[in-house]
């Protein structure tokens, strides 16, 4: 029997179809947001949550210098949205410049038309080969009330990313 292969790991991952999310954040005056496909609830007591961030990401530079990160989850009328923050790189437009936001709790970056977000305080940092986790500890949330299917990640799969993987 031999190891796990990427195959058989993206095979598994596809199957869990996972919402897909988008991470903003600033820090000295800069804006940044990412599409995210790997978070999780960490912990019910204390309350906690995951996300991984690419190295590779413009975001993943800002979100080294703040204490804060806002997680928004979308809508599949919100495709528009996961094309902007998952197709376009920081490194080359202002992605808040295309879409509707306002100044969340901790002067996070809030995308209006998302069906929910959450802000968070890192907590801790911890690498994960060519991705860096955000346990983040909840500091404020808010949800439509609105029964919108999420954009999952099957839905996303044809966005070519705005940065090498």
């Amino acid at each position: 029997m031999g190891g796990v292969t990427h195959d058989g790991l993206d095979r598994l991952t596809e199957q869990m179809d996972t919402a897909i999310l988008v991470v903003t954040t600033q820090a000295d005056g800069q804006r940044s947001g990412c599409v995210v496909g790997f978070a999780t609830q960490a912990s019910i007591n204390p309350p906690r949550l995951l996300v991984c961030l690419s190295r590779t990401n413009h975001t993943f530079g800002v979100a080294a210098r703040s204490d804060h990160l806002a997680v928004h989850l979308l809508a599949h009328r919100d495709m528009a949205l996961a094309e902007l923050f998952g197709g376009e790189t920081d490194d080359e437009i202002d992605k808040f410049d295309r879409c509707t936001w306002h100044r969340g709790p901790q002067q996070m970056p809030i995308l209006t038309n998302a069906i929910g977000w959450l802000v968070g305080r890192t907590v801790e940092r911890v690498e994960f080969g060519d991705h860096v986790g955000y346990l983040l500890a909840p500091v404020d949330a808010w949800f439509a009330d609105r029964d919108d299917d999420p954009l999952r990640f099957s839905d996303v799969m044809d966005i070519d990313p705005g940065h090498d993987p």
